[in-house]
């Protein structure tokens, strides 16, 4: 038995070393890629900016645009999950708003390079065809992830749900990319602000009204 668990172990340990390594070089890729952008960023660029030598970037993913999509991949899937909490803890609309609001303030702040790649790569993926399989899905799980946001939102009110889950997701979406912009290239402290605002002047919007 204990013999059978050691092959186990020996065979799987190779494919483990291989995904652990390219969540490593994913890890790295992406403070490039938030700095550069999509069509700045090469594999020679995310080798000369990490501890990793070109030859071993080229090993572990055969172009620039496997190791994108692969980066955002791997990102999304750790903040996908983010708001959880906020739908789990949330007894009252103003509290569900209140801490939905500050949860988008707060990886705005923390995480603007990411963000601001996310949006370069879905607007690349109009233009590259390699790109949008995974633009797509990745697009589905943000979708996904406001759905229940939004959903909570209207099981607190008492309301009924007055989007499909794709346009409430883009009212919120665009919110974000707009606070996004502001806070990158103008007034950030007024980005933060006015995201709040505007997130508890259009939550209500998406209920239908009471009848």
């Amino acid at each position: 038995m204990a013999g059978a668990t050691t092959t186990k172990t020996i065979r799987r340990a190779p494919a483990d070393k291989f995904d652990e390594r390219r969540n490593q070089l994913a890890e790295s890729a992406l403070r490039t890629l938030g700095e550069l952008g999509y069509a700045r960023t090469s594999l020679r660029e995310i080798a000369n900016n990490s501890e990793f030598s070109h030859g071993v970037v080229h090993y572990y993913f055969s172009d620039k645009t496997e190791l994108i999509v692969y980066c955002v991949r791997y990102y999304k899937a750790q903040c996908v999950r983010r708001y959880d909490g906020v739908v789990a803890d949330s007894t009252t609309p103003a509290e569900l708003l209140d801490a939905f609001a500050a949860k988008l303030v707060e990886t705005l702040q923390d995480e603007a390079p990411m963000h601001r790649l996310w949006y370069d790569l879905r607007t690349q993926s109009m233009f590259e065809e390699t790109l949008r399989e995974a633009v797509l899905m990745i697009d589905q799980t943000l979708e996904d992830m406001i759905w229940r946001v939004v959903s909570r939102y209207a099981e607190l009110s008492g309301a009924e749900v007055a989007m499909t889950p794709a346009a409430a997701y883009g009212v919120l979406d665009g919110l974000f990319q707009q606070a996004l912009l502001t806070y990158l290239l103008a007034d950030p402290q007024a980005a933060l602000d006015e995201l709040v605002g505007q997130v508890h002047a259009l939550m209500p919007l998406t209920l239908s009204p009471h009848t």
